[in-house]
């Protein structure tokens, strides 16, 4: 486009600068470029800004889910969480240590250099510092889902097509303008943990995280991109020089558990998905998350835990324990509280930091694992749920 219009290379920075950096909404806007060649991008049809931000609700606990509509017709979904979830507790990275340890299970591990001593050093805010330290984004990476987990409601939808890199980065941009927030001056956390599995959209996910780093400014040690297990693409991940955290979706103790629930088990089971962890190249003090979504009577079991602390016994990693986010079509229940901290403890007991993430949004659903293009919710804790589904 640049060299087309016979501009010098150099347009191609102000241009990026001011769609990331500045968020314009119009080339118009863009006043560092001359006025000549604002006009000839306006007739030729060239537009800029943000994702258009198509339906947005909000929940009680101040989570936003936002429907992020494309030109195509197609929509994902993105969810602000003010406070974060607790995700980021114990990671060993900054994000990490500024998370509130609350009832997460801070004290799981307290030896020097372990997570929790980073934890207890920074739970207390620093004077001055913003109100969003500890805010979250969640971003999708594909139009729906293929993994096919049993228990997520965006599963139901299948998978329509992958998010290009601008579009997965457009939907940051359109929450950060609707919340009047700007990296790296407000330090917001970023996950790829939104609808789609990013590995299996791995160029453009790289390409996005690419620019989020250097031009929209949110370091890659606030970033944290989730996969339910694409064996291949984490060992291309170690390698990739721009790199956020790497979470892994476990969910199950065993292979007979973990394909009923995950069907790429089938693929890529146990065996295959540990060894690709315990070859990940980590950074200094940073730690590999493993997620795991207890399912009542399922998975949930004193005998799975101590099953999960086998499989991770040596591996520098910590646990996220999601207590099941309910919805129409899923065919599991959430689990009390009592079982989910009886979890935890066989875990820590076994030298394995547990946390426990916090619901939020599930009025609106919002949650892990209820992202379903809901477009009509109450405003109770039990919301209707009217999906556009199957994707058009």
């Amino acid at each position: 486009m640049v060299s087309e219009a016979g501009e010098p290379g150099y347009r191609v920075k102000q241009i990026m600068d001011a769609v990331y950096r500045q968020r314009v909404e119009t080339a118009e806007e863009i006043t560092t470029l001359p006025q000549g060649f604002r006009e000839r991008l306006a007739q030729s049809g060239v537009t800029v800004g943000a994702a258009r931000i198509e339906k947005k609700f909000m929940s009680v606990d101040g989570t936003v889910r936002y429907l992020i509509a494309f030109a195509d017709g197609q929509s994902v979904e993105t969810v602000w969480m003010p406070d974060g979830d607790g995700g980021e507790a114990g990671d060993g990275l900054e994000a990490g240590e500024e998370a509130d340890p609350g009832t997460s299970g801070a004290e799981a591990r307290s030896e020097e250099g372990g997570p929790t001593a980073e934890l207890k050093r920074c739970a207390t805010p620093k004077p001055g510092r913003s109100s969003f330290a500890r805010s979250t984004i969640c971003i999708s990476s594909q139009v729906g889902c293929a993994v096919d987990c049993q228990f997520c409601l965006t599963a139901l939808l299948g998978v329509k097509r992958n998010l290009t890199a601008g579009e997965i980065v457009g939907q940051v941009c359109s929450v950060l303008n609707d919340q009047d927030v700007s990296p790296p001056k407000d330090r917001i956390n970023l996950v790829f943990m939104g609808m789609g599995e990013p590995f299996l959209n791995y160029d453009n996910f790289v390409k996005a995280a690419r620019l989020l780093v250097e031009e929209v400014g949110i370091a890659e040690r606030r970033m944290t991109v989730s996969t339910a297990g694409i064996v291949p693409r984490i060992r291309d991940f170690g390698a990739e020089t721009i790199r956020p955290k790497l979470a892994i979706s476990l969910n199950a103790s065993n292979d007979a558990l973990r394909t009923r629930l995950m069907p790429l088990n089938k693929k890529w089971n146990l065996q295959m998905l540990l060894a690709a962890a315990r070859d990940f190249p980590l950074r200094t003090r940073e730690w590999i998350t493993f997620e795991y979504v207890l399912l009542g009577g399922v998975n949930d079991e004193p005998q799975n835990a101590k099953e999960t602390a086998e499989l991770l016994r040596g591996l520098r990693c910590k646990v996220n324990l999601i207590a099941l986010n309910p919805g129409p079509g899923i065919d599991f229940t959430t689990p009390s509280a009592e079982r989910v901290a009886a979890f935890q403890n066989i875990l820590r007991e076994a030298g394995t930091p547990a946390f426990v993430r916090r619901p939020r949004g599930r009025d609106i659903y919002a949650a892990c694992g209820q992202l379903k293009r809901t477009v009509e919710v109450a405003t109770s804790p039990e919301p209707r749920l009217h999906s556009i589904s199957p994707l058009p």
